[in-house]
């Protein structure tokens, strides 16, 4: 992954705002972010594409849900740098968090078998 195509898919806040969350949470799922960020399905699905598109993030199905996660196969400097972002959360990213606790029905997550 170049610079340059990282830095342009982080460029846009909801996405710059989804890393951050996923980042955090280690794994999410559409019907999170929408209730965290306050936005339609087709808005944050659309913003998701484009990250797996550009190989920040990977997904996995488990029953109707899809989840979210960072790619761990990102360049170490990718990785320091989403690092860095997550804990310089800003009020926004407070905000964000605290809709995502407050959410009731969260999907629940299977450990992944051996």
């Amino acid at each position: 992954m170049s610079p340059v195509s990282f830095f342009k898919a982080l460029s846009d806040e909801t996405r710059l705002h989804i890393i951050m969350m996923i980042a955090s949470e280690h794994e999410l799922c559409v019907c999170e972010l929408m209730a965290a960020l306050m936005l339609s399905q087709p808005k944050i699905s659309r913003h998701l594409a484009l990250l797996r598109h550009q190989g920040v993030l990977l997904d996995r199905r488990q029953g109707q849900w899809v989840f979210y996660r960072i790619n761990p196969e990102l360049p170490e400097w990718v990785r320091h740098l989403i690092t860095a972002i997550s804990v310089e959360q800003s009020p926004q990213m407070t905000e964000n968090m605290h809709r995502l606790t407050q959410m009731g029905s969260r999907p629940e997550r299977q450990s992944e078998c051996c």
